[in-house]
């Protein structure tokens, strides 16, 4: 593609008003209210007393601007002007400035975050029952929590406090402030978010773990599943008495790592080398001479007795995975790494084992979120930032669910990123012919048919 030399140095002027940078909006936002946003959001989150005047006057629009400058792309206050520009008044009501925007998230509250969280977990209830976002909900499915220090610069930030990350393997102390979720999964779906707690950076990964995880199961439960068929899943962080024994008052299954304490030592020393099978890994490759599994990785199991001396005991499987120490040369005399968990899951050992190891998809959560609304932690006051993080869940959960309406496989779990690029941010040109508003967008635009299907779903 070749520059153009035919303009002159006027060419180029910022005054068309009926131009759309993102068309993308309107089905996506329709299917918001589809699933009862604005009607959520007019039940639950109340302010009564209010540090500027008028700072949160009319909740229900400015958050739902927020959203809609998230999916565009913003990830700071200043970035959600991006919701005002051409058209975007024609098309949306309620559509304020960023500065409105910052002014109102300064006056959340813990109280209001709570709010804010109760709007998340039914509006994602809701978007279940409008979408295939969780399909086959009902027959199994699979919640998964895990923590995040995201780094914060400067002493203006509060809650910001140094807390415990690793980078290239190495565990580091870092300033920062440390988001806690859970998400929901089935095995043909991606996950969403079904709760979000910001807390201080130095907040251990387990604090409010508990808690979390009974409001996702009670989220879940809602959204079709039944407790006998969901499967909570976490490292070794989360592999405590206190995690485990809300798991199973909720009437769930369980499956987290444990720390290697001397009792569960014993426990692996008590399995015999023959008890241990090797691994079939999705994606595992043989030997073409052998035929053999070119993987050293093994499972066994023993049924173990956790937390005895406390009132969280409890009796289950001790799975371990062995992998021989990359540091041993010696066939002779091999030096194996254990890595147990423990877990009530009926599966086969192996299978349990691949299950378990699965809790990394929530990975995939993280990376869409920091490449996106968690990039920046943008607000000084901690109540606006905790507003913030749930209101990036929010906006996360709403973009699967578009992305599962276009009935195409590669949108129902793509990235954050490619929804935002193939779905959202789309020029158009709005018209009225007849009265009647048309968005005009452009010819041959590669990704129409999953485009069309998208807001066909929404507004059929």
């Amino acid at each position: 593609m070749q520059g153009s030399h035919a303009f002159r140095a006027d060419g180029a002027v910022f005054d068309e008003g009926n131009l759309v940078s993102h068309a993308g909006l309107v089905p996506l936002l329709e299917l918001a209210e589809q699933a009862g946003l604005s009607q959520l959001l007019d039940q639950h989150v109340r302010f009564v007393d209010e540090r500027v005047r008028s700072g949160a006057a009319n909740p229900t629009p400015k958050l739902t601007s927020i959203i809609a400058g998230m999916a565009a792309g913003a990830d700071s206050i200043d970035d959600l002007d991006v919701i005002r520009a051409g058209g975007m008044r024609q098309l949306f009501g309620g559509v304020y400035a960023s500065t409105t925007l910052g002014i109102f998230l300064r006056e959340f509250t813990h109280g209001h975050t709570r709010q804010l969280s109760t709007v998340l977990r039914r509006h994602l209830v809701a978007l279940t029952q409008r979408t295939p976002v969780l399909h086959d909900i009902a027959e199994q499915a699979f919640i998964d929590i895990d923590s995040l220090l995201r780094p914060v610069y400067g002493h203006a930030k509060q809650g910001a406090s140094f807390g415990h990350t690793k980078i290239a393997g190495k565990t580091i102390l870092r300033r920062g402030l440390s988001p806690l979720a859970a998400t929901i999964c089935t095995r043909t779906t991606a996950p969403v978010i079904a709760a979000v707690r910001l807390r201080a950076g130095r907040a251990a990964s387990a604090k409010g773990a508990a808690s979390i995880l009974t409001e996702a199961i009670n989220t879940a439960v809602a959204a079709g599943a039944q407790p006998g068929n969901l499967l909570i899943r976490g490292d070794s962080a989360y592999g405590n008495g206190k995690v485990i024994t809300a798991v199973r008052n909720a009437g769930a299954r369980f499956s987290f790592t444990l720390t290697k304490t001397s009792t569960v030592n014993a426990a692996i020393a008590a399995i015999d080398d023959e008890q241990y099978t090797p691994v079939h890994y999705p994606g595992a490759v043989t030997d073409p001479d052998t035929g053999a599994l070119i993987s050293d990785a093994q499972v066994a199991e023993i049924t173990f007795t956790a937390f005895a001396d406390s009132h969280h005991r409890v009796t289950a499987r001790l799975i371990v995975r062995r992998v021989l120490d990359a540091n041993t040369q010696d066939p002779l005399f091999p030096v194996w790494r254990h890595h147990p968990f423990l877990t009530n899951n009926p599966e086969p050992t192996a299978d349990a084992d691949i299950t378990h190891r699965r809790h990394a998809i929530c990975e995939t959560v993280w990376s869409d979120l920091i490449d996106g609304p968690w990039a920046h932690q943008p607000s000084g006051q901690f109540g606006a930032n905790a507003a913030w993080t749930i209101l990036a869940a929010i906006c996360h959960n709403l973009l699967r669910a578009a992305g599962t309406l276009t009935r195409i496989p590669r949108y129902a779990t793509a990235r954050g990123a490619t929804l935002r690029t193939h779905l959202i941010n789309i020029p158009a040109r709005l018209a009225r012919p007849q009265r009647r508003p048309t968005l005009h967008l452009p010819t041959l635009w590669p990704r129409a048919h999953a485009w069309l299907a998208l807001w066909k779903a929404v507004f059929t």
